[in-house]
């Protein structure tokens, strides 16, 4: 729809059709181009990014992911670094027109209170420029032992967070659910899980449904990833959506970290490539969306938390185009629905956070790599260039 957008001062005053505010006052004409609102990141992992140059993943695997990330974290998280690297992710995001990100952070052993601490300080530093949310991230049969959830509850409830745990099949999963969603009853608090991410034939998707319908849940809950359910039959994963649309559980998908590391095998073509099943989730009700997830890490080795590559991206593996239909929701207004924050549409009355793009239609703007773009805060334009990878040189020179 082609739009004429009138601001004052800081906010949108006025949408009308192309050529009916031309006495509204100074005229930029952008022949066109397309224009997107604040984008909002749902699923990023700040905490750990722009480490790829002194822990990269050594084949390109989960397990590899892991261990890599594991070894950096003992040897170099100091507060200093995460400090740094985190700010330097959130310069990424700003330069490309992010305005709000949730981000996970590992929550156990003796780096997690620094990790928060952190976050607390850069939720300051950067407010009124980028809204940050987080949640707390451990193993799922961490979540059963008692002193290690004690310590993750209170930094969450210390911080204003989300429970969260990165969920596998594991005898104890239906256990540490229940505790997660106990706790989470108890302390008012929100779940946002990784699911069924690695595993074919998981079933978290279908458990986490069927938990939260008989519990009667009512707060947010978000599942991400969700890839196992793409290799299942028709007719169990229609069933698994069924509920997950009853529960009333949102789900974010991370394209491009999931194909990066699915199904990586050496001299082997990958096979399975980690997408969910967005089309009939959306069908359904479902709130659907997609995210960064990892940037410059073992987990993902590209990535700069620019919502506009995540979304050229996903159009292309997810098939979200013939018709585009209102997908460009997926990183605006359906994740800031789902955070509850003030962002993410075009309307009289909203902040003027907008991003100006070289582009006439979907089309070109998926055609070529996003470049050309203004990105306007509250109604001015500010720099939209990324910071320079050297500003880390110093902390990439530490052993991993």
């Amino acid at each position: 729809m082609a739009l004429d957008i009138a601001l004052e001062g800081a906010r949108i005053a006025r949408l009308a059709p192309v050529g009916t505010l031309m006495d509204a006052g100074p005229r930029l004409d952008l022949q066109g181009r397309l224009v997107l609102p604040g984008l909002v990141d749902i699923h990023t992992h700040l905490d750990k990014g722009f480490i790829w140059k002194r822990a990269a993943n050594p084949d390109g695997t989960f397990d590899g992911a892991v261990r890599a990330v594991a070894a950096d974290r003992a040897a170099n998280w100091s507060e200093e670094d995460i400090s740094r690297r985190f700010d330097f992710a959130l310069r990424c995001a700003h330069a490309h027109g992010t305005v709000a990100i949730r981000t996970h952070i590992d929550s156990d052993g003796p780096r997690a209170a620094t990790a928060w601490k952190v976050f607390a300080q850069m939720r300051e530093t950067w407010r009124g420029r980028i809204e940050l949310q987080a949640v707390g991230l451990t193993a799922i049969d961490s979540v059963l032992d008692a002193t290690a959830f004690a310590s993750l509850l209170s930094l969450v409830r210390e911080h204003g967070g989300l429970l969260g745990s990165y969920t596998y099949a594991t005898p104890q999963l239906e256990a540490g659910l229940e505790r997660l969603f106990e706790a989470a009853e108890r302390f008012g608090l929100g779940l946002d899980l990784h699911v069924d991410e690695r595993d074919r034939e998981g079933r978290g998707l279908d458990l986490l449904a069927r938990m939260a319908l008989a519990r009667r849940f009512e707060g947010p809950i978000l599942a991400g990833h969700c890839c196992a359910i793409a290799a299942q039959d028709a007719d169990e994963a229609d069933r698994t959506l069924d509920r997950v649309a009853q529960a009333g559980i949102a789900v974010v998908s991370l394209p491009m970290c999931n194909l990066y590391l699915q199904h990586r095998e050496a001299a082997r073509t990958p096979r399975w490539r980690g997408v969910t099943l967005l089309h009939e989730m959306k069908a359904r009700g479902i709130p659907v969306m997609v995210a960064s997830d990892n940037a410059r890490d073992p987990f993902f080795a590209y990535g700069d938390l620019d919502l506009a590559e995540v979304y050229r991206e996903a159009s292309r593996i997810a098939h979200l185009d013939h018709p585009h239909g209102d997908w460009p929701t997926s990183i605006t207004r359906a994740p800031a629905t789902h955070m509850n924050v003030a962002a993410g549409t075009l309307a009289p009355g909203a902040v003027a956070d907008l991003s100006l793009f070289a582009a006439r239609s979907l089309n070109e703007w998926l055609s070529r790599p996003p470049t050309g773009r203004t990105v306007l805060r509250g109604g001015r334009a500010i720099d939209s260039t990324p910071p320079d990878y050297a500003e880390l040189d110093d902390l990439m020179e530490r052993p991993a």
